[in-house]
């Protein structure tokens, strides 16, 4: 889990200093910064990878051991921070996360400062709990060795934090520990679920992960069925998001055992084909909660889109049910006051506004727990309102 995460100088993330729950909502208007926070985290994944600086900014094509990474929206040469001239900066682009592996015991603090002009590693450093495992600058003696190493990182196919080099002996109990820790920077899911691939017929007979646009959604849905908990579960959480249009979930078959989502109503099946756009988003989102091969992080852009304003209240539950304990750590955006109106106090923390600063371009990103006399104010007025009219906007 990523417990704390600091950006500097990444596109309109100028200066941002976040800390996390298991559930993280960013609401806001577009272009105002909940994109590009998203963008932040897939650069970590890319480090986690094991990408070369310039693969994980500008693409990598599938090769026989990855798939297809898209990249950085931009690029690297839209990666920096452009303000006001006056303040313009040629300071490189820094990350700087806190980690906690899953049931672990210690803590790790993981920084990576990337020169956007030479498209390079300009530092990078690692502690676990209060000691130094490896912190390799420029004024390093290591640095020439390490520089090699680091652009030539995606030959060896050796993770950025796997700079063993340059760490202190490890015991092995530790050790295990900064495995599951650099797994977690890489074992990231970003989910955007399209009906095109919804409503195609799963290339595999069987998936235990679903592809960020919905590639083999069925293949995993029946992978999910064959499991009588886990079927009864995903069926429960559709019959309540859908209603009556979801009475049981099926798997049709094709001319070779290709696999293809069905709900049955009435005695009636309804194959994906002819399913709405919004139902099949809702049960693909839900069946990501339910991969046998569960991501460490999963992230969502808006929602809300496709489903009705009486289901996201429902949708809400689903994410924090589901990211509570031992599920994934979610970062979820929105722009819709009605995801607001069905937030608890507790979830303040962990529920960050965004704004972008007209004058300076930046993003001002702030939990609403911090956003002034907010909580004394909503337990008077609509929070869904107050964000609807620019209340929050002005506040900040």
């Amino acid at each position: 889990m990523i417990t704390e995460i600091a950006i500097e100088g990444f596109k309109s993330l100028e200066k941002v200093d976040l800390k996390l729950g298991k559930l993280n909502l960013f609401v806001g208007a577009n272009a105002s910064g909940k994109s590009n926070f998203l963008d932040a985290l897939r650069v970590l994944q890319g480090v986690g990878y094991g990408f070369s600086i310039d693969e994980i900014f500008n693409g990598k094509p599938k090769s026989a051991v990855t798939e297809v990474w898209d990249g950085i929206r931009g690029g690297i040469a839209r990666a920096r921070f452009v303000g006001p001239a006056e303040t313009q900066s040629d300071e490189p682009v820094a990350f700087r996360v806190r980690l906690r592996a899953p049931k672990g015991s210690h803590v790790f603090s993981y920084e990576i400062r990337v020169s956007t002009d030479r498209g390079a590693i300009a530092s990078e450093g690692l502690k676990m709990d209060s000691r130094t495992l490896f912190e390799i600058t420029p004024e390093s003696s290591e640095w020439s060795d390490y520089a090699v190493l680091a652009e030539n990182r995606h030959k060896t196919g050796r993770p950025a934090v796997h700079v063993l080099d340059f760490v202190l002996a490890l015991e092995k109990a530790e050790e295990r520990e900064l495995e599951a820790c650099v797994k977690l920077l890489s074992n990231m899911q970003r989910l955007s679920p399209s009906p095109e691939y919804l409503r195609t017929y799963g290339q595999v007979l069987r998936a235990d992960r679903i592809g960020e646009s919905g590639e083999n959604f069925a293949s995993l849905v029946k992978a999910i069925l064959r499991s009588p908990d886990d079927r009864a579960a995903y069926t429960s959480w559709l019959q309540q998001l859908l209603g009556t249009e979801a009475e049981k979930v099926k798997i049709l078959t094709g001319a070779v055992g290709e696999p293809l989502f069905a709900l049955e109503r009435g005695g009636i099946e309804f194959a994906a084909p002819v399913l709405s756009d919004g139902t099949l988003r809702f049960a693909a989102l839900v069946s990501a909660f339910f991969q046998p091969d569960m991501p460490d992080i999963i992230t969502i852009e808006e929602i809300e889109n496709g489903i009705h304003p009486s289901r996201i209240r429902l949708l809400l539950e689903l994410l924090k049910s589901q990211s509570s304990e031992d599920g994934p750590q979610v970062f979820a955006t929105t722009h819709s006051p009605v995801v607001l109106a069905w937030l608890e106090e507790e979830d303040y923390s962990t529920t960050f506004f965004c704004k972008r600063d007209e004058d300076t371009g930046k993003s001002i990103v702030k939990p609403l727990s911090e956003i002034p006399h907010l909580i004394e104010l909503v337990r008077k007025h609509s929070i869904s309102e107050m964000f609807a009219e620019g209340w929050m906007e002005a506040a900040l």
